[in-house]
């Protein structure tokens, strides 16, 4: 399967990802994370039900605070 992660593509084996398999994946490991699958914001009580596809454009935002 093909997707764009954050405005790059990417192919997985499947036709199939759960958001937490992605992030397993892709080792993102940062406790905070903003995640949108085609422009749709998933909390994180979704990441293991959120489904991500072929052709789905995927964004992982990691949050950072400062002063």
């Amino acid at each position: 399967m093909k997707i764009i992660l954050n405005n790059n593509q990417e192919e997985f084996n499947g036709d199939i990802l759960s958001v937490s398999e992605l992030l397993t994946l892709k080792n993102f490991t940062f406790k905070m994370l903003v995640i949108k699958i085609n422009g749709r914001l998933i909390k994180k009580p979704e990441y293991n039900s959120a489904t991500i596809i072929d052709g789905d454009e995927v964004h992982v935002l990691h949050l950072i605070s400062g002063g």
